[in-house]
C-alpha cells in the first residue's frame, strides 16, 4: 500500500445513497489528479441490508478493497452500521455519522449522503470546487440544487467528527 493512499469506507442501508456517495467521492478525487480505485458490496440492499464501498486515493493505489485496522474515515449514511464497520478504522481514524447533521436542516431526508461527504470534504485535501463538479456530474439536474446545499450544510457542521482511539 502506497503511504499517502487515503481510505474511505462508506456504509450503511441500501436506498441511502451510498454507492452514489462514494461515486462522486472518487469523482471528486480523481478531478484532483489522484489515482482512485472504489469497490462495493451490495449486500441484500434492495431490500434495506448492509451496504459498503471502499474509496482509496492518492498518487499510486493498487487494490481497491480497505484492509481491515486501515480506513482513515468511515462515512455512516446509518448509525446501526458502526459496529459492522468499526474494525475497518485504523487508529486516529475518524468516523463521519448522521448525528453530526440535524435531519431537520437537510433539504430533503435524501440528501444525508451529501450532507456527510460535506463534513468529509473539510478533512481531505480535494478542492470544494472538484466536489461540486463531481456532484453535478453524477447526480441528476432536478436534485442538485437541494444535494449542493446539504453538502455545504454538511461543510458548515464538520468540525464535531469522532476518532477512533483503540
Amino acid at each position: 500500500m502506497a503511504s499517502d493512499t487515503v481510505n474511505v469506507l462508506v456504509a450503511g442501508l441500501g436506498g441511502q445513497g451510498i454507492i452514489k456517495a462514494s461515486d462522486i467521492i472518487a469523482d471528486a478525487a480523481f478531478r484532483s489528479g489522484y489515482d482512485v480505485k472504489k469497490s462495493e458490496i451490495h449486500g441484500m440492499s434492495q431490500r434495506g441490508g448492509s451496504v459498503s464501498s471502499d474509496v482509496r486515493f492518492g498518487t499510486k493505489v493498487l487494490s481497491p478493497m480497505i484492509p481491515r485496522g486501515e480506513a482513515h474515515f468511515l462515512v455512516l449514511c446509518d448509525p446501526s452500521q458502526r459496529e459492522v464497520f468499526w474494525e475497518y478504522l485504523r487508529p486516529g481514524g475518524k468516523i463521519i455519522a448522521p448525528d453530526m447533521v440535524p435531519a431537520e436542516a437537510l433539504p430533503h431526508q435524501k440528501t444525508l449522503n451529501i450532507a456527510l461527504l460535506g463534513v468529509l470534504s473539510i478533512h481531505l485535501a480535494i478542492p470544494e470546487n472538484a466536489w461540486l463538479l463531481a456532484i453535478e456530474a453524477n447526480l441528476p439536474s432536478k436534485g442538485v440544487e437541494a444535494n449542493l446545499r446539504a453538502f455545504e450544510l454538511g461543510r458548515q457542521k464538520g468540525a464535531g467528527v469522532l476518532e477512533k482511539t483503540n
